[in-house]
């Protein structure tokens, strides 16, 4: 593993609340890296990482781009950053179309502002992940809420706003982040697009694909693979598919890495990625859902598994020569605690018997000294997991 950070190496991780920032932040302090973690608030997950530097953003990035672009900027001045590293979807976003705001001396390691808006949109990237040879769901795109729907055989089905973050009203400069919504039938889906607003049109209304999720995470710079990591989602909150709660490291497939790489190289990919798909469980083919273009939350079982992605990423945004990291170790596990307790609350309370709801507690309780992790808890940084804990029950603030 490439050593990417020295102790006067200093990084400025945004979005301290989020778990990717907590494993970022613990992968670069290992790296003896000086980390400053930035959040609404200073006891957020990484800010009480133990050797991170807390800091407080008083403007959200969803409520005022610009503003919060501009904050960013002084903070990542006033530290000395050199390398500025956003985690979630709006701070991207903010930090690519503003990018002006950061002093010319913070690197900030994403893609293009292009390459980013061609993977964030969901209805241009069906197309383009069928070219690089993914199956993908079956897909209508709906213009409008008031569009005729197909019959009842189409469903159950999955409502997906062409992107995640939409401009919350016209010219307010305020953004807001949607999410996919499961529908079952003509009626739930008519409910879940008349509440969704203009700006979500063309909306993806796909059937939905029965079959385990995996992933493909890669790490591509100036041209080339660094590294790549593949993943099955083995609980899911919702149960029905969605933030992945408790996982496994997997060979990395041939054929989703292939078509991953191939669908990179369309982009002109720079920097992380996650290619979300299910592996259909009739033909076996790793069907398309989305492109994530950033750090993602399942990142700490990769960085167990021997992939350490932010340091890899550091050591590229830095210049340095980085061998590819090829070989990984497979069937690593990784457990959210939290999320996999709403797992398991969701499969208690919808599960049709006894049986069900036997079965759903004998999962949770099941764990692999030998091969487990727990996410947020370690013995020598538990602070994290109780502030996680905390806030749960909402004494954390």
């Amino acid at each position: 593993m490439v050593a990417a950070g020295t102790e006067q190496t200093r990084v400025l991780i945004t979005d301290g609340a989020e778990r990717a920032a907590l494993a970022a932040a613990r992968s670069l302090l290992a790296r003896g890296c000086e980390v400053h973690v930035a959040a609404r608030h200073r006891l957020s997950l990484a800010s009480v990482c133990r050797g991170v530097r807390a800091a407080v953003l008083a403007i959200e990035p969803l409520e005022d781009p610009t503003g919060y672009a501009a904050e960013v900027g002084r903070l990542a001045g006033r530290l000395g950053a050199c390398v500025v590293l956003p985690i979630t979807d709006p701070s991207v976003e903010a930090l690519l179309e503003y990018r002006a705001a950061l002093p010319a001396s913070a690197t900030l390691p994403l893609p293009s502002l292009a390459a980013y808006d061609a993977a964030s949109n969901k209805h241009i990237m069906l197309e383009c992940a069928r070219e690089a040879g993914f199956a993908v769901p079956e897909t209508i795109a709906l213009m409008t809420p008031g569009e005729r729907l197909p019959d009842a055989a189409f469903f159950p089905a999955v409502v997906k706003p062409h992107r995640s973050v939409l401009p919350a009203a016209l010219g307010s400069g305020r953004l807001r982040k949607l999410s996919v919504g499961f529908v079952d039938d003509v009626a739930d889906c008519r409910a879940a697009l008349a509440a969704l607003p203009d700006s979500a049109f063309p909306v993806l209304l796909q059937k939905r694909v029965r079959g385990v999720g995996e992933g493909l995470f890669a790490l591509r710079w100036n041209g080339r693979i660094v590294a790549e990591f593949a993943h099955r989602r083995l609980r899911e909150k919702p149960p029905q598919g969605g933030v992945s709660v408790y996982r496994e490291s997997i060979a990395l497939p041939p054929a989703l890495a292939e078509a991953g790489r191939r669908l990179l190289q369309r982009l002109d990919w720079r920097g992380v990625a996650m290619i979300e798909c299910k592996r259909d469980r009739d033909t076996g083919r790793h069907v398309f859902m989305e492109v994530n273009g950033r750090l993602w939350g399942s990142l700490q079982l990769a960085i167990d598994a021997g992939v350490d992605f932010p340091a890899l990423l550091l050591a590229c945004a830095l210049g340095e020569d980085v061998p590819a990291v090829t070989d990984y170790r497979v069937g690593v596990r990784s457990r959210w605690f939290w999320g996999d307790v709403d797992h398991l609350y969701l499969r208690l309370r919808d599960g049709r018997g006894l049986s069900d709801r036997l079965i759903a507690l004998r999962d949770f309780l099941r764990f692999r000294p030998s091969g487990d992790r727990e996410e947020i808890w370690r013995w020598r940084d538990p602070a994290p997991f109780l502030v996680e804990s905390l806030n749960r029950f909402g004494l954390g603030r």
